[in-house]
């Protein structure tokens, strides 16, 4: 019986250990392209403490972690390569969660409507899908909004 139980013993730690390594290979494929967001902002600038975003932020709680980034995009329109980018202005944290914070433009006034607020701010959030939503920061006004976005 010692043999045997040795045997059985092997088989169940065996097929645990591969029923693991399939798991891990599983959330791996089906991760979203966005969790790989530590790799994309390992680039971004230092936090400036002099910005006067950066100190209302910190004003209102939050802790300013990344500094402004651009995102590089590549565009293939007809099979003729186009070039652009995405710049994210800061990335703040508070109570554990992460926000991406785009500040106010006096060029780009944004449109507080459901499709205005969508056309503008969605694309960052599906951009960093692990945070909480996005920060719009008003200097002038001394607002901020939080924009989360939730589908179906």
């Amino acid at each position: 019986m010692g043999n045997y139980g040795d045997w059985l013993v092997m088989i169940v730690a065996a097929g645990l250990i591969l029923y693991w390594v399939y798991r891990g290979f599983y959330r791996w494929l089906h991760e979203p392209p966005g969790m790989r967001s530590k790799l994309l902002l390992s680039e971004a600038e230092k936090v400036r403490e002099d910005d006067e975003n950066v100190r209302f932020l910190e004003q209102a709680g939050f802790e300013v972690t990344h500094g402004k980034y651009r995102v590089p995009i590549t565009i293939d329109l007809d099979g003729e390569e186009l070039q652009s980018r995405l710049f994210i202005d800061l990335i703040a944290e508070k109570d554990g969660k992460h926000y991406i914070v785009k500040t106010a433009r006096d060029r780009m006034p944004i449109d507080w409507t459901g499709s205005g607020v969508r056309d503008r701010l969605l694309v960052y959030a599906l951009l960093l899908p692990e945070c909480e939503g996005v920060l719009f920061v008003d200097q002038k006004e001394r607002t901020i909004r939080t924009i989360v976005f939730r589908f179906g």
